[in-house]
């Protein structure tokens, strides 16, 4: 039970990001969808459990860009007795990667709607908070970690980052990937590790070089010609004994449009899928779904060039509602959404070839898709070449998923669903659609209620890049969604 006090000036509400909240949406947290958030002054319990989950999350405020400084890790410890499926670590040490905005975040974001255009990229980004010797900081914003030659650290690295994929490096240093969005994976071992905002991933890293100071590093990964914050953030990883006036080593991260390492290296990503760790991937589909993530444009009188730049699935821009769309579906209240959300595109065209730049309207709507209990869902996410191609990072609240498959170009539904793996593919709860390129992923739909999926850019999400899975009850009453708790936020 976690009681939330708003003392903000904002209203605000927290997500806690790849719980499974099963049949307990009230505490999922995003505002609007699940609940209305916490008014300045309020108070509201989030009151869940953890069952059978296990590993590295994190928790963050869930409405417009408040995220960007209000988040934090959550670990969850295996079962008491139950071993790591890898070797035990000396230590475990927490990594958050963020981003930092010199000005208020929600006037940076303001003031991009009412021009039309992209918001300001960030100031800075950051490791555990702070910036590091590479911006004008005095020494102290700088994240120091000590360690002793020959003991093995778990990392639990967390992009908390609003917009930026991100590349991590320790210089001198390799690491272990054992897990990603807490889900344990098969071991591979790298230099660098790719994580989109929303992911995480836990690492081993063994003190195994000559004894002095080395730099963690993190920057942006992007690999289509738009502005981003490409300054790096720096960390110090600093063995015992060595004295701070040693200068730390650097890293050698790939470069920052390097396509072929992001892909390459999300490739590797397996599931462990042994008998204690199995990965159980719906090899039967019930229902399949197709959405295309794209650009477009609406008439704005106040904009610059009379326009204001929007997002779509399927070429619906979401339209946040007045009250929590949970609340109108258990409550049966009608006009706060649509359950008519169409599974694939109202018109199929050459997604990923050369620009659109014409023709860029969309439609405006509060619409869901009605998924049946305990079906089985495949969902392709196609990128579109609408104004440009980018990647986009998708997170789908209350469930795990298996990333099945992934590719560049046009999704091929005679060819490339041969090429899946259905084996032992990675389990998420956040996935990076490539640029100019598409992601499948599966799931079994056996947690009732509303949730929400959506772009976890805050750039792509507040320009309409979302929507909600209803789900359908059970027939019995362990599988029908939990009475709403006595103090949940009015609207």
């Amino acid at each position: 039970m976690v009681n939330v006090t708003n003392y903000a000036q904002y209203n605000m509400s927290i997500h806690w990001h790849g719980l499974k909240q099963y049949r307990n949406g009230w505490a999922d947290g995003p505002a609007y969808i699940t609940q209305c958030p916490i008014q300045t002054g309020s108070s509201y319990t989030y009151d869940f459990n953890v069952t059978g989950q296990r590993g590295t999350l994190w928790w963050h405020a869930h409405i417009l860009w408040l995220r960007a400084t209000v988040y934090g890790a959550i670990v969850i410890m295996p079962q008491q007795g139950t071993p790591y499926p890898f070797p035990q670590p000396n230590m475990e040490v927490p990594i958050l990667l963020g981003e930092w905005w010199n000005t208020d975040v929600e006037e940076v974001e303001k003031q991009g709607t009412e021009m039309g255009l992209p918001p300001n990229m960030s100031d800075a980004h950051t490791i555990n908070g702070k910036p590091g010797p590479l911006f004008p900081c005095s020494e102290k914003h700088t994240f120091a970690m000590e360690i002793e030659s020959g003991k093995t650290y778990l990392l639990r690295i967390i992009n908390a980052a609003l917009n930026d994929e991100l590349f991590f490096g320790i210089a001198g240093h390799n690491m272990t990937v054992v897990e990603v969005d807490a889900v344990y994976t098969k071991p591979f071992t790298t230099q660098t590790i790719l994580i989109a905002p929303g992911q995480t991933t836990n690492v081993l890293v063994l003190a195994n070089q000559v004894p002095g100071r080395y730099f963690m590093a993190s920057r942006a990964f992007l690999d289509v010609p738009l502005p981003v914050d490409n300054k790096t953030a720096t960390a110090i990883l600093q063995y015992k004994g060595i004295p701070n006036t040693v200068l730390p080593s650097f890293p050698q991260l790939p470069a920052s449009n390097d396509t072929e390492f992001a892909l390459g290296y999300n490739r590797k990503l397996r599931s462990l899928n042994t008998p204690q760790f199995p990965a159980n991937v719906p090899l039967k589909v019930d229902r399949n779904l197709f959405y295309t993530v794209g650009f477009g444009k609406d008439s704005c009188s106040t904009c610059v060039n009379g326009t204001r730049l929007l997002a779509s699935l399927n070429n619906i821009s979401f339209v946040m509602p007045q009250i929590g769309l949970l609340q109108a579906h258990y409550f049966n209240i009608s006009g706060v959404f649509k359950t008519n959300f169409p599974d694939r595109p109202p018109t199929p065209f050459n997604y990923t070839g050369a620009p659109l730049t014409a023709s860029l309207g969309t439609v405006h709507g509060t619409r869901l898709s009605k998924i049946a209990f305990n079906s089985t869902v495949e969902l392709v996410l196609q990128d579109t070449n609408l104004l440009t191609v980018e990647s986009h990072p998708f997170h789908l609240h209350g469930y795990n998923f298996f990333v099945v498959g992934t590719g560049i170009g046009n999704f091929d539904p005679a060819k490339d669903p041969a090429k899946y793996n259905l084996v032992d593919p990675v389990e998420r709860n956040t996935v990076g659609v490539p640029t100019g390129g598409w992601t499948a992923i599966r799931f079994r739909a056996d947690n009732p209620g509303v949730w929400f999926m959506h772009c976890h850019l805050e750039l792509h999400t507040g320009w309409g890049l979302k929507t909600a899975f209803v789900v359908e009850e059970g027939p019995g009453s362990d599988q029908s969604i939990l009475p709403p708790p006595k103090d949940l936020p009015p609207c």
